[in-house]
This record gives C-alpha cells, sequence and structure tokens, in this order.
C-alpha cells in the first residue's frame, strides 16, 4: 500500500475494485466502513453484490474481465474534461501522452456495452475521483487474478497518476495483501526476481553485493513463478520443497498439479497440520503456528511488527527458521544463527530500504507503546513511511502505461454458458487447513456451494440448497447451489476452501505474460442439477457467502 491503513478513515472519496473487503479483509473493511459513517463516497466495483455495495454510493456491477474497459473509460473522461493534475503530471510522471492517445476511443458508451456498467456511473465516478482531493484506490485478487491482471493494475496507476493522488494522505494506489505476512515474505526475497527489499535480480551491481555478503556465485536470470513450477512440475522441476501451502488446493487446474506431483522424484512439506498435498509428500517436517514462533511480520501498509511466542509447540514441531538452519547445516553451510533475531538482521544489512530495522529497536518501540514501524526505514533514527512518494515518486518519475484491453482466455460459448470466479468467505481461509478444524467456523459454513443467479437456475431445473455438479474443461465437482441475486446472470461464484469439492479443479491455469498470475476470476463453466440429491451436511445453517443477500422472489 503507498498509504495506511489507518488514513483509510479520513478518505473521501474510495473506489473499491476487485475486493470483497469485508470478508477478505474485514479489519481494512471497518477503516472504510468509519470512512463511510463519517460522509466520505465509496464505489464499488464488483460482478456480485457484497456487503460493501450496500455502504456504497454506486456499485459498479461489471462484467467478470472487464476492468481495463472500465478504468480506461474513466481515464478518458478525466482527460476529456480536463479533470487532471496537470503540475504532478509535468513535473513528477512521464509518458502521459502514450495513455492519453490510449484511452482516445474508451468512451463511456462504448464501455458499458462491454462492461455492463453505465456509461452515466463511469462519468460520475471518474469526475468524482479526479476532484475529490483524498482519494484513493484498494484493490485485491479480484483485479490481479487475470490474465491481463498486470493491465489491470497499470490501468488503476494510471488514475492515480493523471489526478495526482499520489504522495499525500489518505490517497494513493493500496493493494491490500491477501495472506498473513505476504508482505513480508515478499520483502525478505520469497520472489524469483527479487532479492531482499525488491532489489532486482537482474541488476549486475545488485547480484554482486549479494555474491559478495553470502560468499556464492548468483545465477543471474530470475527462477520460475509459482504458475510456471505447476506446470513443470515433474518434468523440468522434478524435487520441491513446500512451506505453509496447500497446492493440491489451491492453485489452478489442479488435476494437472495432481499429475505432475505423481511423478516428482522428491517433496518436502514443512507443516503445522497435515493437509491434502500431505499425501505426495516423502518428508514433512512439522512447523510451528504463528502464537508458537518468534520473529516479525510485515502487513499490509508495510508495517513491520515483533511477534512473540505465547505458547511452546507441541510435540516435535519447531519453528520454521530453525527447520531450515538445521537444514542447511546438513547440506554443508555453516549456519549458526541464534535466534530469529540474527535471522532478521542477516536479511536487512543488504538491503537499505529496512536498514533502520532490528528485533531491538522493534523492542522499544514496543515499550514505548508504538505498534511497528514502516518502510522505508533507512537508518537507526528514521521514524519510518507513514505514506510513500511524500517528497516526491521514488523511482523518479511516476511511469503512465499504455494498455488496450484483451478478453479473458476463456469465455462462454455453446457448452459452457457461464463464467465462474472462485474466492473466499469470511469463515474460512485459502485451503482451510486451520479454520476448518474449529468447530465453530465449521458451524457457519460447513460445506461448499455455489452462487448462481435465480434464473438461471430456473433455466437448468435447480432449486436454492439443491446438489448441483459444476463443470468446466478441466474437470467438475458436485456441491450445493445457493440461489443468489447478488450475481450478474451468466455469472458463479464458488469458494476454494473446500477439499471435497475443490473448485481449482475446475479454474484456468492461463497466466498473466507479466507475472504468470493465474487466472482464478474467469473460466468457462456449465452447472446441472446432480441426479442424487443427499440431506444436507451439518446442523448448522448454509453460509451464503456474504452477510447480505437479498431476498429470493419466492420469498419477496
Amino acid at each position: 500500500m503507498t498509504n495506511s491503513i489507518g488514513e483509510i478513515r479520513d478518505a473521501d472519496f474510495l473506489f473499491v475494485i476487485g475486493s470483497n473487503t469485508s470478508e477478505a479483509h474485514p479489519i481494512i473493511a471497518m477503516e472504510m466502513k468509519r470512512a463511510v459513517h463519517r460522509g466520505a463516497t465509496m464505489v464499488v466495483a464488483d460482478p456480485r453484490q457484497i456487503f460493501m455495495t450496500t455502504m456504497a454510493k454506486k456499485h459498479l456491477q461489471i462484467r467478470p474481465g472487464s476492468d481495463v474497459w472500465l478504468l480506461n473509460a474513466m481515464a478518458h473522461v478525466i482527460i476529456a474534461e480536463d479533470l487532471v493534475d496537470h503540475d504532478f503530471i509535468q513535473n513528477q510522471t512521464e509518458n502521459f501522452a502514450a495513455v492519453r492517445e490510449a484511452v482516445r476511443d474508451y468512451t463511456p458508451e462504448k464501455a458499458e456495452e462491454v462492461t455492463g456498467v453505465s456509461a452515466e456511473d463511469i462519468r460520475w465516478t471518474a469526475r468524482t475521483y479526479a476532484t475529490t482531493e483524498r482519494a484513493g484506490i484498494y484493490y485485491t485478487l479480484g483485479i490481479t487474478e487475470h490474465s491481463h491482471g498486470t493491465d489491470n493494475v497499470y490501468a488503476l496507476a494510471n488514475l492515480v497518476l493523471m489526478t495526482g493522488h499520489l504522495g499525500k494522505p489518505s490517497s494513493g494506489m493500496n493493494p491490500l495483501r491477501g495472506q498473513n505476512n505476504v508482505q513480508g515474505a515478499n520483502d525478505a526475497g520469497a520472489t524469483p526476481v527479487f532479492f531482499p527489499g525488491y532489489q532486482l535480480v537482474v541488476d549486475d551491481e545488485v547480484r554482486r553485493k549479494y555474491e559478495a555478503s553470502w560468499g556464492v556465485p548468483l545465477p543471474p536470470e530470475p527462477g520460475l513463478n509459482l504458475n510456471q513450477m505447476m506446470k513443470t512440475l515433474g518434468k523440468q522441476l522434478k524435487g520441491m520443497f513446500i512451506m505453509g501451502e496447500d497446492i493440491v488446493l489451491s492453485e489452478p487446474n489442479v488435476a494437472k498439479v495432481e499429475e505432475g506431483l505423481s511423478s516428482m522424484e522428491f517433496l518436502v512439506l514443512q507443516e503445522p497440520f497435515l493437509n491434502e498435498t500431505a499425501r505426495y509428500a516423502d518428508v514433512i517436517f512439522p512447523s510451528t503456528v504463528f502464537a508458537e514462533k518468534e520473529g516479525v511480520f510485515a502487513n499490509s501498509e508495510r508495517r513491520v511488527q515483533l511477534v512473540r511466542r505465547a505458547v511452546q509447540p507441541p510435540g516435535e514441531a519447531r519453528e520454521d527458521w530453525i527447520i531450515l538452519r538445521d537444514l542447511a547445516a546438513a547440506l554443508g553451510a555453516e549456519w549458526h544463527y541464534a535466534d530469529a533475531a540474527e535471522v532478521y538482521a542477516e536479511m536487512v544489512k543488504d538491503t537499505p530500504k529496512f536498514a533502520g530495522l532490528s528485533h531491538a529497536r522493534l523492542e522499544r518501540e514496543t515499550l514505548a507503546g508504538k505498534t511497528g514501524i514502516q518502510w522505508p526505514c533507512v537508518s537507526e533514527d528514521d521514524p519510518g513511511t507513514v505514506y510513500l512518494h511524500k517528497n516526491g515518486v521514488l523511482r523518479g518519475k511516476g511511469l503512465f502505461t499504455a494498455v488496450h484491453y484483451r478478453p479473458s482466455e476463456e469465455l462462454p460459448d455453446h457448452e459452457y454458458t457461464l463464467v465462474l470466479s472462485t474466492g473466499r468467505t469470511l469463515y474460512h481461509y485459502n485451503a482451510a487447513t486451520q479454520t476448518r478444524r474449529e468447530e465453530g467456523l465449521f458451524t457457519k459454513q460447513g460445506e461448499a456451494f455455489i452462487q448462481i443467479h435465480p434464473r438461471d437456475a430456473k433455466r437448468r431445473g435447480i432449486a436454492d440448497e439443491e446438489m448441483v455438479t459444476v463443470r468446466t474443461r478441466r474437470g467438475q465437482v458436485t456441491c450445493r447451489a445457493i440461489l443468489s441475486p447478488q450475481l450478474r446472470r451468466g455469472s458463479i461464484w464458488m469458494p476454494l476452501h473446500f477439499p471435497e469439492a475443490r473448485a481449482n479443479l475446475l479454474t484456468n491455469d492461463a497466466g498473466d505474460p507479466v507475472t504468470q498470475t493465474a487466472e482464478f476470476k474467469v473460466c468457462a463453466a456449465e452447472v446441472e442439477r446432480a441426479e442424487t440429491q443427499p440431506p444436507r451436511s451439518g446442523d448448522g445453517p448454509t453460509f451464503r457467502g456474504s452477510y447480505y443477500r437479498e431476498p429470493l422472489p419466492s420469498e419477496a
């Protein structure tokens, strides 16, 4: 996030796109609710009616995969009506002319035909965003999990740059991180293109620095990213070490993933609980959960926070860093880290953005009543950075990037007439390795389901809460149908948490050309009433995937 979570409550305009915030990020959603109750205007762009749309001034119920058309049309309005920040563009950006030319033909009227959002609403949203001083953009996987996800992000960045909504409080461009400490993992270099602190692997000077620091030669080319790894399992990739991930539940086109895992030569799993992927593991290292470990987490707003052990690990479980240290020693590396503080010191010593951070300093800040420090933090006396780009764009100048609409890789046809999107619900998390072990959460939401519009269900002879078969070109699953007018007609939505009805048997592994992030949010699908109709499992009510549910036509 360019800005901080606490700034959200003071924003006057919030553009929430591709984010079911109240379910996927409920703490951040609380700040959004505070802003709206204070009088802020919120616009939500999402294919479904979700709880956040009940608080929004406008709900832009966009067709899945048409984000670039919507965002380019907003840019078209801002430029055509001269609502741009000329000083900011002139002094702090480059390549604006290319974007101005690219969006020339993206009129709101044409956008309405593609997105399903009215031209009037597109114009109103663009004008209000451009003319509101404290205006922030908030997005997550609904933007990035597309074969054109990078284009979606570029289009959002263009809006921020042309309006000058950068380097000031309660504004900016704010991706909401989807997993605990995923920010920290990326900060530490857990991607194939970066060393710690987002220093590029392909930068010769940076690579030489790390070769000297680590005492080993390093390849000049990036490694494989996650989607590329999944496609080479058992082929180019013969062995794998998996930590904290259940890939046979979380990865797209998972039947192909399982086929690759079956032919792997060696698989190590490091997990606090056995999961579906454990069936393929040759070795399993029992690790700890968050309350059993020491270290730091970094959250969405770049805030690094010290975490202390609350309880001792059970049985033979050990902290991740201890397992990795001892494994390295067994492989011949002379790692002698005594505690998590020394490991963190090793990470930050070659990383300018984190140079002012240490466990000792975080301890002092905590004792003084402060909650962590936000990077960049370049020295011991640097208080950290509440929001980015305050003194000018960090890269020198903000780069406009012209993008054009590309349709999703797989669209409905005569055989698969619906569009399937997947996501999370409030009561479970990702592969649900931990959340489905908790009785209260299981009672709230104990089985897989798919949301379908009542008219689409009626055409297929499907009644509310009947069992259905959902199929795509990659596989099929059986789950319960929840009739919901929250969806656009022609769209269906399914959570990814349930191993007995794995949504990712269905999803498309087509990747974005830049990041290779898979297209979880759009694939062609069909739904049919199942021949057998078993009774509902569990005693609890079926949770419908959102707090918000309009009455069905038969109930109205």
